[in-house]
């Protein structure tokens, strides 16, 4: 009875007291204006940009007489019920979540201050710019803060460390910059700090080994420099830690040992250097260790397989040297190992074979020796093989046919020998083949025809051999193909054009026979080809013409013949264009001057005749010009220095003849040529192509003279004639004005002449000059004259010559007001 009284007594007590606790939180959160917070964020609202009128619709005042019928309340005076917003039992704000709300503006506006029981701030992903807020420092109840994703700028105020109770600060992705501030060490309860993607710079402060509770940390993607702090070895709670694409330098310091909890730790690309710590064997919990390209060196610690948990390890690109652990193997969860692009040497541990969840091995570009462990065809997971560019040898292990997951298979640059896997790519599943620059011997797999899904595949410079019309299918996703410098034979199949998705083929070097193949001209995203070197036979066909994305052209070193197609004239994208060694005749076509984007040509060693086109020398962006061995006649183009970029340029063994033009002293670039076994006469120019050249460059010619060790110096009539080719080339007004000028004198003569007999009575006139009118010349006009002759005579035309004389050729000419004139036409110097 007494136990019941007392327990009525306690109850009655604990309700009383409950009640005054509820009472006085009521009192304190009333104790907040709620029109003060109204007015806050309707203010911040009205800065805003709202350029769509739809922003935060719910955030409005409505009339008093709009009323929630349920409760009879004012629904637009009361915060609570706006979007993102949330309000304790007193209705005052304590969340505000916004994320992704399409806000753009600063946060100047907003008065935090006078909210101050926010304890949850979301505003991520918008786009709010300005400098971070100092007003929220006065937020002592927060603790969540997210402002990431937005475009922040500045730096981080002091008064960060103001907010005590703080337990997430997300400002990763914004321009924030400076550095990082050490009062962010004072935020002690503090389990989630992202300040990743900004423009942090300096050092890590040492203040953030304080934060014990710290569970996520992440900076990466800064510009934070120094070293690692040690005080980074005390929080002890951290399961990630991301340091990674900064420019932190010096060791790894080995306290990291001390983070047992760690699930994830990325410190890559960064320059640390130095040992790896033996320390990092005590991270049980890891699943992902990145510590690529930084300047790391010594050798992999065995320690590392003792991390039985880790999926992904990835050590590629430092200065590690050394054996590759064995202990490697034992780490039975790993799906991603990436060592490449190290100083490894030694072979392939066997032990990798048992990696049975491994998907991703990359030990490409380092120095193993040794063969491909048999172990590795047991590895069925495997979808990517590396071991490009180390100094392997031996077969390739047939198991690596059975692999059927593999898409990507790179082992060129090594020193295998013996044949492909006869199983390559017998589910299909292969998409990247590389195996060139190696001694493989032997016939393409049969599965590889029917490899439907390959995208790139290079098997150059082995000794492979087989009939290239039989071994290689249609493949749809193919972008590149290089079978060159092999054995192959047979000729170009069909086939081919149905890989519309070609960007390159190249199967230079070879013992390919027949025609190239008209459906070639369908691969219209074809930027290279390459069939040099084979014993191809047949013209070019003009469908290449609709090859409109060819950069590079290589048909050199066959037996093609014939013209070359004027749709070739359509490849307007053409950088370099080789013809050399086939057959080719007949002139070179006008159409070669629409390859204005060409850089090199070579169509040496063929049968081409006539002249150089002038269009030719429209190729201003050209620097290597081979014409050699060919039937090309006529004289060098005196346009020649429109091509400017000629570096190199190569005439020799052809028919031209004349002088060399004046016009090759405008070239500066030009460093090379070779004119020698033409019919080129007279002196050099004066250009340092020319005056550097040697003998054998110029030899075979009718009559070159120059300053050059093994050529006669030029005499004066040479030099006469140069001199003259000059004037013509450069002087043709000063002609017409000569012959203007003569023209005149001799018209005023026969003036003169005229005006003579007429004063004098006593001459007799002839019965011919009877009958003609009088020529008087008043208001002399001296150029409408001479366009009169020049008309009267249609351009002094033999039909109306009526003599020669020593000093020049007379004409009839009959003018416009009637009278006839006979008119002497002066030989110019160029008719002499």
């Amino acid at each position: 009875m007494a136990f019941t009284s007392f327990k009525t007594v306690f109850c009655s007590v604990s309700l009383f007291v409950f009640v005054m606790l509820h009472f006085s939180f009521v009192a304190d959160s009333v104790s907040v204006d709620n029109n003060t917070e109204i007015d806050v964020l309707l203010n911040w609202k009205v800065s805003l940009k709202n350029e769509n009128q739809s922003l935060l619709p719910s955030w409005t005042l409505l009339p008093n007489n709009a009323t929630d019928a349920s409760n009879n309340q004012n629904v637009g005076s009361n915060p609570c019920n706006w979007f993102g917003v949330s309000c304790n039992h007193a209705g005052s704000v304590i969340r505000l979540n916004l994320t992704n709300s399409s806000l753009k503006g600063t946060l100047h506006e907003f008065s935090f201050s006078s909210l101050p029981n926010l304890s949850f701030v979301d505003l991520s992903m918008n786009e709010l710019f300005g400098t971070f807020p100092i007003d929220i420092s006065h937020l002592s109840e927060l603790i969540y803060l997210d402002l990431s994703y937005n475009n922040l700028s500045g730096k981080i105020p002091p008064q960060i460390g103001l907010l005590i109770n703080l337990e997430v600060l997300h400002l990763a992705k914004n321009q924030l910059s400076d550095s990082i501030p050490p009062e962010i060490g004072h935020l002690k309860f503090l389990n989630n700090l992202y300040l990743y993607a900004n423009r942090f710079h300096g050092c890590i402060p040492a203040s953030l080994g304080n934060l014990s509770y710290l569970t996520d940390f992440s900076l990466d993607s800064n510009l934070l420099s120094c070293s690692i702090p040690v005080s980074l070895g005390n929080l002890s709670n951290l399961a990630y830690l991301y340091l990674y694409d900064n420019q932190l330098s010096g060791p790894i310091p080995p306290q990291i040992g001390n983070l047992t909890n760690l699930i994830e730790l990325d410190i890559s690309n960064n320059s640390l250097e130095g040992l790896i710590p033996y320390s990092i064997g005590k991270f049980e919990k890891l699943t992902l260790l990145h510590m690529n390209q930084n300047q790391l060196s010594g050798s992999i610690p065995p320690e590392i397989g003792n991390l039985k948990s880790l999926i992904f390890l990835s050590l590629h690109t430092n200065h590690l040297s050394g054996l590759i652990p064995t202990s490697l193997g034992s780490l039975r969860n790993l799906t991603v190992l990436h060592l490449y692009n190290n100083q490894l040497s030694g072979t392939i541990p066997e032990e990798l074979g048992n990696l049975t969840s491994i998907t991703d091995l990359e030990l490409s570009r380092n120095q193993l020796n040794g063969t491909i462990p048999i172990s590795f065809g047991r590895l069925s997971g495997l979808k990517a093989l590396c071991l490009r560019d180390n100094q392997l040898s031996g077969p390739i292990p047939q198991g690596i046919g059975n692999l059927m997951k593999l898409t990507t298979l790179l082992i060129d640059a090594n020193h295998f020998t013996s044949f492909l896997p006869q199983n390559l790519c017998q589910s299909g599943s292969l998409q990247l083949l590389r195996a060139d620059n190696n001694h493989l011997t032997g016939p393409i797999p049969k599965t590889l025809r029917n490899c439907t899904n390959l995208i790139r595949v290079r098997l150059e410079r082995n000794q492979l051999f087989g009939n290239i019309s039989e071994d290689f299918g249609v493949y749809r996703n193919l972008q590149y193909m290089d079978l060159s410098f092999n054995r192959f034979y047979g000729e170009i199949s069909h086939n081919w054009g149905k890989c519309t998705q070609l960007t390159s083929l190249k199967i230079a070097g070879n013992n390919i026979s027949g025609g190239i193949p008209l459906e070639i001209g369908d691969l219209v995203q074809l930027q290279l080809l390459d069939l040099s070197s084979n014993r191809l036979v047949g013209e070019v066909p003009k469908e290449f013409g609709k090859l409109t994305s060819m950069l590079k052209l290589l048909l050199n070193g066959n037996k093609l013949y014939g013209g070359l197609p004027l749709e070739l004239g359509s490849l307007i994208n053409l950088e370099y264009l080789d013809l050399s060694a086939n057959r080719f005749g007949k002139s070179i076509s006008r159409d070669i001057g629409n390859l204005l984007k060409l850089h090199y040509l070579n169509m040496s060693n063929n049968e081409f005749i006539l002249n150089i086109p002038v269009q030719m020398c429209e190729l201003t962006y050209l620097y290597q010009l081979d014409l050699s061995l060919n039937s090309l006649e006529g004289e060098i183009p005196s346009q020649i220095n429109n091509m400017q970029s000629l570096e190199l340029f190569n005439l020799s063994h052809n028919n031209f003849s004349g002088f060399i033009p004046a016009a090759f002293e405008k070239m500066q670039g030009l460093s090379f040529v070779d004119i020698s076994y033409n019919e080129l006469e007279g002196p050099l120019p004066n250009s340092r192509a020319f005056q550097d050249a040697h003998i054998e460059a110029l030899q075979g010619n009718k009559g070159i003279c120059g300053n050059v060790m093994g050529l006669q110096s030029c005499k004066v009539e040479h030099i006469s004639k140069k001199g003259l080719k000059k004037k013509k080339e450069k002087c043709w007004g000063c002609y017409l004005l000569f012959g203007t000028v003569s023209l005149v004198l001799v018209i005023l003569g026969i003036y003169f002449t005229l005006k003579g007999k007429r004063r004098n009575p006593q001459t007799k006139r002839t019965k011919d000059m009877d009958k003609e009118e009088e020529f008087i010349l008043s208001n002399f006009d001296g150029r409408k004259l001479y366009q009169e002759m020049i008309d009267a005579t249609q351009g002094f035309d033999a039909n109306f010559c009526i003599g020669e004389g020593g000093y020049g050729t007379f004409y009839k000419a009959k003018l416009i007001s009637g009278g006839i004139v006979a008119v002497k036409k002066l030989p110019s110097l160029r008719d002499r």
